[in-house]
């Protein structure tokens, strides 16, 4: 069983449309910069969208790439990945994109459960 997809994976990064160019020249694709500051990677080589989320400065944490995994429920996503020893990062948090929620897998790699504006 399985709860979801990867829908695309994000890059926390200083400089996101710079980041976004070196990624598209590696993997191919096409880039897409996004008013909010993100950067997007369209098209890599049949690869989930590569996206380039604005930080502050550069992470010295170990997660600096995460995945957005899409699901139907997010509240129902997150309590199943909770009982398999995940822990919620915060609430749940809405926007014009959907839903997202943070998660910590055992191990303590961030990950985030998205659900889609319907």
């Amino acid at each position: 069983m399985s709860l979801g997809t990867v829908d695309q994976w994000v890059v926390n990064a200083v400089e996101p449309s710079s980041l976004a160019r070196f990624w598209a020249f590696v993997l191919g694709g096409r880039v897409q910069d996004r008013e909010d500051g993100w950067a997007v990677v369209h098209g890599a080589s049949g690869l989930p969208r590569l996206s380039f989320q604005p930080a502050p400065e550069a992470e010295r944490r170990p997660n600096r790439i995460h995945p957005d995994v899409l699901v139907e429920d997010i509240a129902e996503a997150t309590r199943a990945a909770v009982e398999r020893g995940a822990s919620p990062l915060g609430e749940a948090v809405t926007d014009e994109q959907g839903a997202f929620q943070v998660l910590q897998d055992p191990e303590g790699n961030e990950f985030c459960l998205v659900e889609p504006v319907r």
